[in-house]
């Protein structure tokens, strides 16, 4: 657009004289993210893991952490559910994190408080199954059925 100067118009935002100004879109809705990117981006400067940050790490980094919480939520929702419960507790996390071999690998030297640990008994300590044991507790059916007579 060109004004009766033969000049392009500028201003704030390229609105010169006016106009609506626009209502600011955070990174995190751009990358349709729920996880903060500015706050990560923040954290990355504050933290000097590096002398400079480029502008598409925080959002990468945004969403590998939003997809491993998801990940393990959906895991813990379903270990919820499993011992019939509405509410994620920490034994919930342990058990879906050990149970899946990735997640179990990433967080293997993670102790997650009040999670206890995998239901597991070592088979040296199950009882024996011995065929002379297994025959005899079962009686012949002849002899429960019949009763003592009475005189």
């Amino acid at each position: 657009m060109e004004s009766a100067g033969g000049k392009v118009k500028k201003g704030a935002g390229g609105r010169k004289g006016g106009g609506p100004k626009k209502k600011p879109v955070s990174r995190s809705v751009k990358a349709g993210l729920q996880f903060p990117v500015g706050r990560i981006g923040r954290y990355l400067k504050k933290g000097r893991y590096s002398e400079r940050v480029g502008t598409g790490a925080p959002v990468y980094m945004a969403a590998v952490l939003e997809y491993l919480a998801a990940e393990v939520l959906e895991l813990a929702g379903n270990a919820a559910r499993d011992n019939k419960k509405n509410r994620i507790i920490p034994r919930h996390v342990l058990l879906a994190v050990r149970n899946d071999e990735e997640l179990g690998k990433l967080l293997a030297g993670v102790t997650i408080a009040h999670g206890g640990v995998l239901p597991n008994i070592n088979p040296v300590l199950l009882p024996k199954k011995n065929e002379k044991a297994a025959k005899e507790p079962v009686k012949s059916p002849a002899k429960a059925t019949k009763s003592p007579k009475k005189a």
